[in-house]
């Protein structure tokens, strides 16, 4: 009995949208990450070697018997930041292609003004302040 009742709660667990939705996402970022540091390695890392003609991997340090590959360190932080600049453009062009077409979401008429005397928030129809019970002048609308 306890077994099925666990049992169903994990299938319960399993099927809800969030744990889908997050399986999906872990998915394709794996599959994304294979065609980002293809990007990386294949074509961005040699076009920067044409102007820099320097690999980083190569570089290394000794320290009492201990080597120290701060090459690969520095290739590692140049790779990231890479891939963090490309994917910040993809999904600045991602956001910008999706907005074409979007109809601008118009502002909702207001429903509170400002009291010039005390500068309380009130109802928008009000002629009096609640709080100071200073005359409030109408709204002029533009």
């Amino acid at each position: 009995m306890f077994k099925m009742k666990m049992l169903k709660e994990f299938k319960e667990f399993i099927m809800r949208g969030n744990v889908m939705d997050m399986a999906v996402g872990v998915i394709i970022g794996g599959a994304f990450t294979a065609i980002v540091t293809s990007l990386t390695e294949d074509i961005l890392s040699p076009f920067l070697g044409l102007f820099g003609g320097k690999n980083f991997d190569s570089l290394t340090a000794n320290f009492a018997g201990v080597t120290l590959y701060y090459g690969k360190f520095l290739t590692a932080i140049l790779n990231f930041l890479i891939i963090a600049l490309v994917i910040f453009l993809l999904v600045k062009g991602i956001n910008k292609i999706m907005s074409i077409g979007k109809k601008k979401e118009e502002e909702p008429e207001p429903t509170t003004k400002v009291c010039p005397f005390c500068c309380s928030e009130i109802d928008i129809k009000a002629t009096r302040c609640p709080h100071c019970t200073s005359e409030v002048p109408e709204v002029i609308e533009s």
